[in-house]
């Protein structure tokens, strides 16, 4: 099974040319159904076949309209801290993906103290819970409910909704749509035969598009893109911003919660880990991504071991991991943030120093316009 689950992604991710058959016919196939499905359902909400319902506040949804991999998270938390520095009042909500509370919802935090643990919440919900201080995070598949259970505790302003761009039920008042620059709509195939969850078409109900990933210093690629975009949908304002890693460090032998680290390592520490040879592990959706920042950023990988999205580790996991940067030479482990709240989550002590990798959003030249469009939209 966990071949042919790597034989599907391959697929997934790679371009027509690439594909092999039969497996790409069989994929393609499918993926056609899915996207009449996805059609269906679209066209449903359009005439008013199939219910949406709003909120008695304000509602921002940011999402994609490809599997993982675009930013949301980071990009969730830095558009609830612009409002936050607005003055505006703020929770986030978030669908707590196989978390324990994703079925019957719950307050993850209260902006002041974290009341789920991320078993409980999922990890991004508790990611986000554990970087956003005075701004609560509420989580819960059903996302009306769970916006209704953010007003009725914390009366906020506005809700910003993670991940929520298919969350056809909900309204919203602005809706955020992030594409990564290298690929924006992946293969262009459907899923499972390409990793778009629903037709380009679908770029129709986006407020604003914003590229991620982008190269920091504005370049032709940058702007053949957004042109792309805007000759599609010219209504749509597209706004670039691009991925600033941190760091921080875990010595070996102890267990410390994410939301007790404050302090992210200097220039100067970042230099002097660089002297050793780390091993990097991580589960999440394009693991390859966060190898080539370990790369970029210039640390001496030893080697990696990657695991399934959202994958939860066990002791033998860990056991595994140590025993690989043993084997590679290594003296220091390297992972994602992410993949720490699911170590963190499960109490278990670290054979070695290990490096977590944060991710922040950087916007350059194109922040002030796109907090504009945001204050203007909602005429803050």
């Amino acid at each position: 099974m966990p071949s042919l689950k790597r034989k599907i992604e391959s697929v997934m991710h790679a371009d027509n040319a690439a594909s092999p058959e039969p497996l790409a016919s069989l994929l393609y196939g499918i993926s056609a159904l899915y996207a009449a499905a996805q059609k269906l359902r679209a066209f449903g909400y359009r005439q008013g076949l199939l219910s949406s319902r709003g909120l008695p506040c304000r509602v921002i949804s940011i999402g994609n309209i490809t599997v993982g991999g675009t930013g949301k998270t980071p990009m969730t938390i830095y558009v609830a801290r612009k409002l936050q520095q607005l003055g505006t009042s703020v929770a986030v909500v978030s669908r707590g993906y196989k978390g324990g509370a994703e079925k019957s919802g719950g307050i993850v935090s209260d902006g002041r103290n974290l009341l789920m643990d991320a078993d409980q919440a999922g990890d991004e919900p508790f990611l986000m819970a554990s970087r956003l201080q005075g701004i609560p995070v509420v989580v819960g598949k059903n996302r009306y409910e769970s916006g209704l259970l953010a007003i009725r505790e914390f009366h906020p302003e506005i809700i910003v909704l993670d991940d929520a761009y298919q969350h056809l039920k909900l309204k919203r008042d602005i809706n955020i749509i992030l594409l990564d620059h290298h690929r924006p709509f992946g293969n262009a195939h459907l899923l499972p035969r390409g990793t778009l969850r629903e037709p380009t078409v679908a770029l129709s109900r986006a407020s604003a598009c914003i590229l991620t990933r982008s190269p920091q210093a504005t370049d032709q690629d940058v702007s053949d893109k957004r042109g792309g975009i805007k000759s599609a949908m010219p209504h749509l304002p597209v706004f670039k911003s691009f991925h600033e890693p941190y760091f921080y460090l875990v010595k070996s032998g102890l267990q410390t919660p994410l939301d007790e680290i404050s302090e992210f390592l200097s220039p100067h520490e970042i230099v002097d880990i660089k002297q050793r040879r780390v091993f990097g592990f991580s589960g999440i959706a394009r693991n390859d991504d966060f190898q080539r920042t370990v790369g970029a950023a210039g640390f001496n990988a030893a080697g990696y071991c990657d695991f399934g999205d959202h994958h939860r580790y066990s002791p033998g996991d860990m056991e595994d991991i140590a025993q690989a940067a043993q084997g590679a030479g290594a003296d220091c482990l390297i992972t994602t943030e992410k993949d720490y709240v699911r170590i963190s989550s499960q109490l278990m002590p670290l054979s070695r120093d290990l490096v977590v990798v944060g991710v922040r959003i950087g916007f350059g030249g194109d922040g002030a316009e796109f907090i504009a469009f945001i204050q203007g939209f909602l005429q803050l």
